[in-house]
């Protein structure tokens, strides 16, 4: 695998592949990091795991370090002896994940109380958590009022976006637990060029890199999955090193396909091109979602999840936020998650450290895992729970979730263990008629309740929903809801999940019928009726 970044504002991408007990208090140090990238850096890269190559004056750190949590806390005696703090927690956000969140937090012993902002209409029908939807999230100083007058001990950020807005640098500095990396760590997401240059220094296997111009210099032009046209000065670039595309054509050059193209900033999930066809792709490797917790210095994997991006059955179509998902994962053996441990997390969680960007919150690595060798190589990072793989993995959490989000925030996850329900669960997502396109919103979503009611373990995450003047739910995003079941095996999450979707009416709405087909092939499942 490869890749080619170009550093323009937002920087085009293009990548190729084939290819637990709490201890000793500890406060956590969020420092700042920055790597210097010129518009104007033109650079390829070997990717290997090898001696790392310098190029010249690199990255630059800014060490602002601060340490608090001055917030004080109720104490309880677990049945295992430890000390567990009774804590009221804040979310941040207002989707699926985070309802989901929200859900899990609910369950958790410790927690006393939780609020969400701004939450939605169904994480506040469900009596998941206490909704604040005027509470602005990206004002810090607004956040940190609420958190002193509501004595919350401890804040989960779930989307990117306030993340690398430099929220939770600010609760941090005000004495208030967050669980969610500083600004400059949220890099790793939030810069393409960023990690990159993260990995290639510290030897983390990934495509290889290379940047080119601004975006004023180009028009790309693309189909959903295939380039159409290129700039003459990126054909020209690409011609020797990866081949050139013309057309719907890939030809392979030293490299070969696929190529992707990816700006370099946020994109929900959303700004990728894939230069191949779906063929090809599936004989080169396969993706894959790898999470880790982290507090700065340590890390543990939480249970395998996989989910489905593109719009349409059969991984066709564009990609969007995420249309389904389902844990745990065939592909993630637990071999290869100590390989992705010890080759991709604990080295990023290290290096994070040694520029002085201690990295504490989710680590979700993309990952392509090839079909030749079984290695896996990182394709990027995003820094924040993945949705609507969250969903699968709260449902299936047992631990104290309230409680290990903390430790992670006070560096203590050394010796940290998560129980997990021995069952499968599967997310269907249903979203808007047009999405990720233009999308009609107020549509009116019915049967909610028998939905949830049809088979055991279903729960309903809300993303995009309110309600109107009628009390009736209606849609006012483009994913909206997330059927989630749990069964004793997969197949009979998906067959609960998809029983629980026929019973909603909403015709505004759509969703995919074949969530889960890569790991139970031999069955499709029925079209809704």
């Amino acid at each position: 695998m490869a890749c080619i970044s170009s550093n323009f504002g937002t920087s085009l991408r293009i990548f190729y592949g084939h290819h637990r007990h709490l201890s000793r208090p500890l406060a956590s140090i969020h420092s700042r990091c920055v790597f210097r990238n010129s518009s104007s850096f033109f650079h390829v890269s070997p990717l290997h795991s090898n001696p790392v190559h310098h190029y010249g004056h690199r990255d630059c750190c800014l060490f602002n370090g601060y340490r608090s949590f001055s917030v004080a806390f109720n104490s309880l005696s677990s049945d295992t002896g430890l000390t567990e703090e009774k804590v009221a927690v804040l979310v941040i956000g207002g989707g699926g994940r985070e309802h989901a969140i929200c859900y899990a937090l609910k369950k958790s012993p410790s927690c006393d109380s939780v609020f969400c902002a701004p939450g939605n209409a169904g994480i506040s029908s469900a009596g998941d958590a206490t909704c604040i939807s005027d509470l602005n999230i990206f004002d810090s100083s607004a956040v940190i009022s609420f958190c002193q007058k509501w004595g919350i001990g401890l804040v989960v950020v779930g989307p990117e976006a306030p993340l690398v807005a430099g929220l939770a640098n600010d609760l941090v500095k005000a004495g208030i637990p967050t669980f969610g990396p500083s600004s400059e760590a949220a890099a790793l997401e939030g810069s393409k060029n960023f990690m990159k240059n993260l990995c290639d220094k510290y030897g983390i296997p990934t495509a290889k890199v290379l940047t080119l111009g601004k975006r004023d210099d180009y028009n790309l032009m693309a189909t959903s999955d295939l380039i159409h046209v290129l700039p003459a000065v990126i054909m020209a670039a690409l011609s020797n090193f990866y081949g050139f595309i013309c057309g719907k054509e890939v030809y392979k050059g030293e490299h070969g396909a696929p190529i992707v193209i990816k700006a370099d900033g946020l994109a929900a999930g959303k700004g990728v091109i894939v230069a191949m066809t779906l063929e090809e792709a599936y004989e080169a490797g396969e993706e894959a979602s790898f999470f880790a917790l982290v507090d700065g210095e340590n890390a543990i994997p939480l249970e395998s999840a996989q989910d489905h991006k593109r719009v349409g059955d059969g991984d066709t179509g564009p990609n969007t936020g995420g249309m389904g998902a389902y844990s745990p994962a065939p592909i993630l053996t637990k071999e290869l998650e100590l390989l992705v441990m010890e080759s991709i997390i604990l080295p990023t969680v290290k290096g994070m450290s040694e520029e002085g960007c201690k990295f504490v919150g989710v680590l979700y690595a993309g990952l392509m895992i090839e079909k030749k060798s079984g290695l896996p190589k990182l394709i990027e990072y995003n820094v924040r729970f993945g949705d609507p793989e969250c969903q699968v993995l709260m449902v299936r959490l047992e631990s104290d979730l309230a409680q290990v989000l903390l430790a992670a925030c006070k560096g203590e996850l050394t010796g940290v263990s998560l129980n997990w329900s021995s069952d499968s669960a599967m997310v269907v997502v249903m979203a808007s008629n047009g999405y990720p396109g233009s999308y009609e919103k107020g549509t009116v979503i019915q049967n909610l309740e028998e939905a949830e009611d049809v088979a055991p373990s279903i729960k309903i995450f809300h993303a995009g929903t309110a309600l109107d003047s009628n009390g009736n739910f209606i849609a006012t995003g483009g994913r909206v809801l997330g059927v989630t079941a749990k069964g004793r095996d997969l197949q009979e999450a998906r067959d609960r999940a998809y029983q629980a979707v026929a019973e909603i009416n909403w015709q505004g709405g759509f969703y995919r019928q074949d969530i889960g087909w890569r790991a139970l092939p031999q069955k499709k499942p029925s079209p809704k009726a």
